[in-house]
């Protein structure tokens, strides 16, 4: 685990005409001070940076310089970069399903960071352990009220939780910690990796029901399966849910969220939309997911969606001006449910083919969209076009396939490449109904 020395924070961008412009910010002034405060990082910044008139402490070019700033209604007009890999917190902890100890040899670095940074949770959602923050880490999230932060749990029993992350067993528990943040008014969301025969059967409910004493300072329980790749060599000997296992969990978790309903006023605890797909049981609807607190992580994705995908083809779209054909790339699992929103779709002139591609770079038994290669989607696309005569005038896929903020797949090819390939556009859609309409017909 790294912590990042005081060193303030970098300006990506600066708007025209901006509050930050007006005061002579610069791209690549590094803001070192608010008011006389120092900063370390992003968090310090908008933690001090809500007063009306600002005085910033800026270092450019090696000289230190004083602006004065004054917030305007629409905000200061500046992006700051991203923290760069040194300045990350990294997991100290060997998790038995870790799947970054998954991944194949040979990909781009970034790929390999393992970050347990609490500064990521609350800014992003980015899930953390909890198991190595220290005193100064807990009275800084306390004092800057850092909440909702994104807590990987996993098991409650410490002596089943410190097998399952690796750490020593001599480090506090997890409750302890949970109790002191939910005191200090921290909401924290939690989140199970089950892994059957280890953490499921009475260890899951268990856990559920002993963070349930939390709530509302633990407002919702992601309860997600393993995932697992083909890249395992030596290391723990772990097995996926299996369809039955899915069914029986769908179902004893809607058998608690009941319960919980009648005693919390909140269902507290989902299970991911894989475990609804595996088992094939019908999906809960929007009302269940209680505003999708968790949706970006698999928790009512789904449901929110095919209902948003419904509401913008309610009214039909207009015909379009000439024929058109295009390709839609998605995941094997996912693949049934979007043949039948497709299905739905009466266009005169729209003709959609569906690609479900199989994940041979992790292994068959990774179904989502978000894990897919550039490499399996341009072979088997490649192959679908010799079988069909052609993928049309368009092909487009998941947004979430691609990384780093660099349009790029996790092998490093690009959209750009698979066009190439492939002798026809491709455009990466986002997961929003309307867009993904849009691109369909073109417009």
């Amino acid at each position: 685990r790294t912590a990042p020395a005081p060193d303030g924070v970098v300006v990506a961008r600066v708007a025209a005409r901006g509050a930050a412009e007006r005061a002579g910010l610069r791209a690549g002034d590094r803001i070192v001070a608010i008011n006389g405060a120092p900063l370390r990082d992003v968090i310090d910044f908008h933690f001090h940076a809500g007063e009306a008139r600002l005085r910033f402490g800026v270092e450019r070019e090696g000289r230190a310089h004083t602006l004065q700033l004054v917030r305007r209604p629409a905000g200061l007009g500046l992006e700051l970069e991203a923290p760069r890999p040194a300045e990350i917190a990294t997991c100290a902890n060997k998790c038995v399903f870790c799947f970054i100890h998954q991944l194949p040899k040979g990909m781009r670095k970034s790929l390999y960071v393992k970050d347990d940074d609490f500064r990521l949770s609350f800014l992003h959602g980015n899930y953390i352990t909890l198991t190595d923050l220290g005193e100064a880490e807990l009275e800084r999230i306390e004092a800057q009220r850092l909440s909702p932060l994104y807590v990987s749990v996993h098991a409650t029993d410490p002596d089943l939780r410190h097998p399952l992350l690796g750490p020593p067993p001599g480090r506090p528990g997890l409750p302890p910690v949970m109790e002191r943040l939910a005191k200090a008014g921290i909401a924290m969301h939690a989140q199970i990796v089950l892994c059957p025969g280890r953490n499921d059967g009475a260890q899951l409910e268990r856990t559920v029901h002993e963070l349930a004493r939390l709530h509302p300072a633990v407002p919702t329980v992601a309860v997600v399966p393993v995932g697992l790749t083909r890249h395992r060599e030596r290391l723990p000997d772990l097995r996926a849910v299996t369809l039955e296992e899915a069914a029986v969990l769908v179902r004893t978790i809607e058998e608690w969220q009941g319960a919980f309903q009648a005693s919390l006023g909140t269902r507290f605890v989902w299970a991911a939309d894989e475990l609804y797909l595996k088992s094939g049981l019908p999906l809960p609807p929007a009302r269940a997911y209680e505003g999708f607190a968790v949706a970006e992580d698999g928790i009512g994705l789904v449901r929110r969606f095919e209902d948003a995908f419904a509401r913008a083809i309610a009214r039909p779209p207009a015909p379009l001006g000439r024929p058109r054909r295009v390709t839609v790339v998605t995941g094997q699992m996912f693949a049934p449910r979007m043949r039948a929103l497709l299905d739905r779709l009466r266009v005169d002139g729209l003709t959609v083919s569906l690609a479900p591609i199989a994940n041979d770079f992790f292994g068959r038994g990774i179904g989502v969209a978000g894990l897919l290669t550039g490499r399996d989607i341009q072979i088997q696309l490649a192959q679908a076009a010799c079988g069909t005569g052609g993928l049309g005038d368009e092909v487009l896929l998941p947004a979430v396939t691609l990384r780093d903020g660099a349009g790029v797949f996790l092998d490093d090819l690009t959209p750009a490449d698979l066009a190439g390939a492939l002798g026809a556009p491709v455009t990466a859609v986002e997961p929003d109904a309307p867009a993904f309409l849009a691109a369909l017909l073109g417009r």
